[in-house]
């Protein structure tokens, strides 16, 4: 069943740009897109994809990695320079240090090709909640069963109250206020023990085996906090 974004009354549709050089993706994704209700421009380059964004703006941007004038990265870092649009990275390149380098570079999320459109889709769609919602307003999170008040520093499952130690909090606190897209362990490692400590992963480890514990979050099967194998965490609630 597809998932058809709704949108306020008179609100225009949510314009994705795609960035890709092979006609047969550009193709398919503008088909599957729209489909689902999005207005889609297309861009068969970096130079082309960056002037669209520029001239016409988006709401998000599906961006490959392979471009035949300029290498997709380049693309990100022009982009990040003037834009904080959502960017979703397709890419070949299935190596843990390419995906964390992409990440680190700026973009919101990645799609390994070949890749399932559903998949794709859902991924789309948590990049648009996350930038229609962000943690910078009431800063609360609730589904129901865990309440997170990141200004009041609480943290509730099923209305008891969860004690956590200052990193735990921390921990949880950037992973909510980045819902929907791929933390990686160098920028959590950074952000936490400082930057001395980007390759002191066991230190993460634990933590987060700790914080999915005091949750009662399963890490074979999350509902909070979400494990990108490699690469680094991503809080799976909507804010």
């Amino acid at each position: 069943m597809t998932q058809t974004p709704v949108l306020p009354a008179g609100a225009s549709p949510i314009r994705v740009l795609v960035v890709d050089d092979e006609p047969q993706i550009r193709r398919f994704l503008d088909i599957s897109l729209r489909a689902q209700g999005y207005r889609v421009e297309l861009a068969e380059n970096g130079a082309a994809g960056l002037a669209a964004l520029a001239t016409h703006g988006a709401d998000l941007v599906i961006l490959d990695l392979g471009l035949p004038d300029m290498d997709g990265h380049a693309v990100l870092s022009q982009l990040r320079e003037w834009s904080q649009v959502p960017v979703l990275v397709l890419t070949v390149r299935s190596g843990e240090a390419e995906k964390v380098a992409v990440l680190d570079a700026g973009a919101n999320d990645y799609v390994t090709k070949p890749f399932g459109i559903q998949e794709l889709m859902a991924r789309v769609r948590a990049l648009l909640r996350a930038r229609a919602a962000p943690m910078e307003g009431a800063m609360v999170f609730d589904d129901g069963r865990l309440h997170i008040d990141l200004a009041r520093r609480e943290v509730l499952l099923e209305g008891a109250q969860v004690t956590l130690a200052r990193k735990e909090f921390a921990l949880l606190a950037l992973l909510a206020r980045n819902a929907g897209r791929v933390v990686t362990q160098p920028q959590i490692l950074r952000e936490l023990w400082g930057p001395d400590h980007e390759e002191d992963t066991h230190y993460l480890r634990v933590l987060v085996g700790k914080l999915r514990h005091k949750l009662a979050d399963d890490a074979a099967s999350p509902r909070y906090i979400a494990t990108e194998p490699g690469v680094g965490l991503r809080f799976l609630g909507r804010i």
